[in-house]
């Protein structure tokens, strides 16, 4: 019984820690005035539809880390696991608060290239843990492109 309440409240902590931080960085840091006037490529989705999906990969990025957690706190994994959260969670300053489109883009890059290689390195041990960090790397590759493309077009904007 202790044991399971120990399981779920370390999950819980994952879930504040990473969907909460999510969160609090999303409030802190949303688009305004600055973003609506960026010129934006055609494949720009609308504004909302980034809460709701991050939304969700939040909540997996949270389960992947207890789960990598529970089994070794101080693998290789769960190493690339806590520098994907950091590099994901500096992206959003640096884009809209510090309006700092090519260092956002080289964060991103870094965060994609981390994501894949954390799907490769854990692909072989847990592929549930892998699989549930694939959505995560469309949506990151996505927003490569689309920190790219508005970085492109927004020349007077690069910093």
């Amino acid at each position: 019984m202790f044991s399971s309440f120990q399981n779920f409240g370390s999950l819980a902590v994952f879930m504040v820690v990473v969907v909460g931080g999510g969160l609090v960085i999303g409030l802190l840091t949303s688009p305004g005035e600055w973003y609506a006037d960026l010129k934006k490529p055609s494949f720009n989705p609308p504004n909302w539809i980034f809460g709701p999906v991050w939304a969700i990969l939040y909540l997996f990025i949270a389960i992947v880390g207890w789960r990598l957690w529970q089994g070794d706190p101080s693998s290789l994994a769960m190493k690339m696991w806590y520098a994907q959260l950091i590099l994901n969670f500096a992206w959003s300053p640096v884009f809209f608060v510090a309006h700092r489109i090519g260092a956002a883009f080289g964060i991103i890059t870094l965060l994609f290239i981390t994501i894949a290689a954390f799907i490769i390195t854990v692909s072989n041990q847990d592929w549930v843990l892998a699989s549930l960090f694939l959505p995560y790397a469309i949506w990151v590759g996505f927003a490569l492109a689309l920190n790219g493309a508005i970085l492109f077009l927004n020349a007077r904007h690069r910093g």
